[in-house]
């Protein structure tokens, strides 16, 4: 693809053109794919298609942010994404392997799980009626992720709501456990930015 054309793509992408960016993500997703390195270590638990899958999502939702420039802007930047997926990954890996802790038997969701979701990602409250704020929490993350992508949504809910293990969820959504972990930390990022400060959600906020 020619610089010209990448960066009329790039321009309509960023406009909100989705065939115009599945056109880009066709052409760069496999070159970025290929120079993904992974470690030998981490090959059991993570692969290079766990790592695009998630960017091509990240891409999805960051396009608009995406400020097109010289010929090989937007192959840059996926390969910003990419790599910054799979170094977050690695990271997440080394520190469960450090200090390894899944989450408890998984159990229903319950307002005390909300709340400790809504606490996780730092959307807190500092009124004095913590019982009225976690009933309000499962409203207040319901309505958050009503606007997550549906894999977001559903690591969300079987991990951070349900206590199901990395393992368990991989076997639900047909992907890896490193995969998993890397979804799992970009749902959460996710979640706090819809989130934003949470104590302007509760009614007994000032």
């Amino acid at each position: 693809m020619s610089g010209d054309d990448e960066n009329a793509l790039a321009s309509r992408a960023a406009a909100g053109d989705v065939e115009a960016l599945h056109k880009l993500l066709e052409v760069y997703g496999p070159i970025v794919r290929d120079e993904l390195r992974i470690d030998r270590r981490w090959r059991a638990l993570l692969e290079r298609d766990d790592v695009m899958q998630v960017s091509y999502l990240e891409a999805f939702l960051g396009i608009r942010e995406f400020a097109p420039g010289p010929a090989g802007s937007f192959l840059n930047w996926l390969r910003r994404l990419a790599n910054n997926n799979l170094r977050d990954a690695v990271r997440e890996l080394q520190r469960l392997k450090r200090a390894p802790r899944e989450p408890p038997a998984p159990l229903p969701a319950s307002d005390d799980s909300y709340f400790a979701l809504l606490e996780l990602c730092g959307a807190t409250t500092t009124t004095p009626s913590r019982e009225a704020a976690r009933g309000e929490a499962r409203a207040i993350i319901e309505d958050a992720l009503r606007e997550l992508p549906p894999d977001y949504q559903q690591v969300i809910r079987l991990y951070g709501l349900n206590g199901r293990s990395a393992a368990e969820i991989a076997g639900v959504m047909g992907r890896s456990v490193g995969a998993i972990h890397l979804l799992r930390l970009r749902a959460y990022d996710r979640l706090r930015t819809v989130l934003g400060s949470g104590s302007r959600f509760f009614s007994g906020a000032p």
